[in-house]
């Protein structure tokens, strides 16, 4: 397991405040490489919210806690998993969702 010095990217954000285009734009795609990873391993994080992602002293992102995830049959998911304020309204209404 690695240590991430740089802290949490929540912290990271409201420190910044408004971070701008570019700076969105470079984390942004460090999160879509990161989930695309993880999805073609078939594996969906299913708690993913700015306190689960680290930044290091590179600015790289680490996606971290994965006490919610699952792994293989991530298609027909119905499970109540996450954090409810982070949660999309399909798993609040107990439907069926694609965990991508």
């Amino acid at each position: 397991m690695d240590y991430v010095q740089g802290g949490l990217l929540f912290d990271l954000c409201q420190t910044m405040g408004q971070m701008g285009e570019d700076n969105g734009r470079f984390f942004m795609h460090q999160m879509i490489d990161a989930l695309d990873y993880m999805h073609n391993l078939r594996c969906v994080h299913r708690d993913l919210k700015l306190e689960n992602i680290l930044v290091d002293d590179n600015l790289d992102l680490k996606i971290a806690d994965f006490g919610f995830a699952c792994y293989k049959s991530i298609d027909n998911l119905k499970s109540y998993r996450g954090t409810m304020t982070y949660m999309a309204p399909e798993i609040k209404e107990g439907k069926n969702y694609d965990g991508t």
